[in-house]
């Protein structure tokens, strides 16, 4: 799909002001990034899930352990090697050697394909790649064929001393597709290479909540930049812990929570003049994959769980039970494909500080208040129309590009402060 039309925006009017606003301002937004990446090192890879509902455009998740590679468009490419060289010239420049370290079980045909892309986007960047699993099951080299076209090969990673190797291939760094839900290995304990991103920033150990309180902080800082309201682009939320949905613990935590955001939101809408009825998206504080994520529109819909409910909302990957929650308001996403009524959301690509492309989320069997990561969805490439960081101002598809690569920029340097601390 080489050119795809802009989606079709439901609310348009607000929002081409938001866009409008940040491509006009592109000079002292872009000023202000150059500042800030200058003091912050930034997360390697990164995904970042916006949510477009016309009258505001947010965040919604921030990925640093990024499947979906395979969805970035062809010509995007080319920038993602230049990335990678630049990134790595900055933070780690006599490295030569990678290990590329996988999810564990895979069979996800897609995911094969997004690691494969990943490998050939650093090994054409200059580096002598392998990809190795942590998986103590994996006890022998395998080929794996990629649907579509192409091979790769995994090596079960070896520990000895203070470094990991593969036989005589001993590397500098150690590149993260692990999101290490299932807790930090012993293998990666202790080495002396260096781990891109550090094991601290696992879903062992990372809350979807201390990464969107230091996005709200970004976000006033760049409101205040441009003179803005920083809820057009920061979600409000809460967060509860000790919660065990099947034995129905913390469920009043969870319901004041719930009234404090509806009702802050409704507030929000009152001042905005928006009609929509105001929602939230309860999900695991820790985890991905779109699991562990439920959509409420009222206090009742908490006491009123199924046991189905109940159970969908009480492990996440990997079977990893979940104990803690984050309570983010929900946007509405109004992009739409026409012909079809597909609910879009537009994902983010990053490697370093450089936006490489992305990609639209579409699902017909969702409603456009509910989770888009779930069975059923599909993908369409976005092609950004040259530097993301240079808006063509009587352009809309370049306005809006622009302005999802901003969203993401200050998802990124959230995720920069996430990265500060454990550093």
């Amino acid at each position: 799909m080489q050119n795809p039309p802009i989606l079709k925006q439901e609310n348009d009017q607000p929002l081409s002001l938001l866009e409008m606003k940040l491509s006009d301002e592109s000079v002292k937004i872009e000023t202000w990034f150059r500042k800030q990446w200058g003091d912050y090192q930034v997360p390697f890879t990164t995904s970042v899930d916006i949510r477009n509902a016309g009258y505001k455009m947010a965040v919604i998740d921030t990925n640093l352990f990024p499947a979906g590679f395979n969805n970035i468009h062809a010509t995007q490419i080319p920038l993602a090697h230049l990335a990678v060289q630049h990134y790595w010239q900055r933070y780690l420049p006599q490295c030569e050697k990678i290990v590329l370290i996988p999810e564990n079980h895979s069979r996800n045909a897609y995911y094969f394909r997004s690691l494969l892309v990943l490998s050939s986007i650093l090994t054409k960047a200059g580096f002598d790649v392998r990809i190795a699993s942590i998986d103590p099951t994996v006890t022998s080299v395998k080929t794996i064929e990629v649907e579509g076209g192409g091979e790769f090969t995994v090596y079960p990673l070896e520990h000895n001393g203070n470094s990991v190797h593969i036989g005589d291939f001993k590397p500098c760094t150690v590149v993260l597709n692990n999101d290490l839900s299932e807790g930090i290995p012993e293998i990666l304990t202790g080495i002396t290479q260096a781990i891109y991103p550090p094991l601290a920033l696992g879903w062992a150990s990372r809350l979807k909540s201390e990464h969107f309180l230091h996005y709200q902080t970004v976000c006033h800082a760049f409101a205040e930049l441009l003179s803005l309201d920083p809820w057009l682009l920061n979600p409000l939320f809460r967060n509860c812990g000790d919660i065990n949905f099947m034995e129905r613990e913390g469920e009043d935590c969870l319901a004041k929570h719930v009234e404090f955001l509806l009702t802050a939101i409704q507030k929000k809408y009152d001042e905005y003049s928006i009609k929509d009825s105001p929602f939230v998206i309860v999900k695991a504080d820790a985890g991905t994959y779109g699991m562990g994520i439920m959509t409420i529109q009222s206090v009742d819909e908490i006491y009123a769980m199924n046991r189905k409910a109940r159970t969908r909302m009480s492990v996440g990957k990997g079977r990893k039970p979940i104990s803690s929650v984050l309570i983010q308001e929900g946007v509405y996403s109004h992009e739409i494909v026409p012909n079809n009524q597909a609910i879009a959301e537009p994902v983010v690509y990053m490697l370093g500080q450089c936006v490489v492309g992305g990609f639209y989320r579409l699902h017909e069997g969702r409603a456009n208040n509910e989770n888009l990561n779930s069975p059923g969805m599909y993908f369409e490439p976005i092609p950004f129309a040259g530097p993301c960081n240079n808006p063509v101002l009587n352009d809309a598809k370049s306005r809006r590009l622009y302005a999802y690569s901003v969203l993401a920029r200050i998802a990124l340097l959230a995720s920069a402060y996430e990265l500060r601390k454990v550093l």
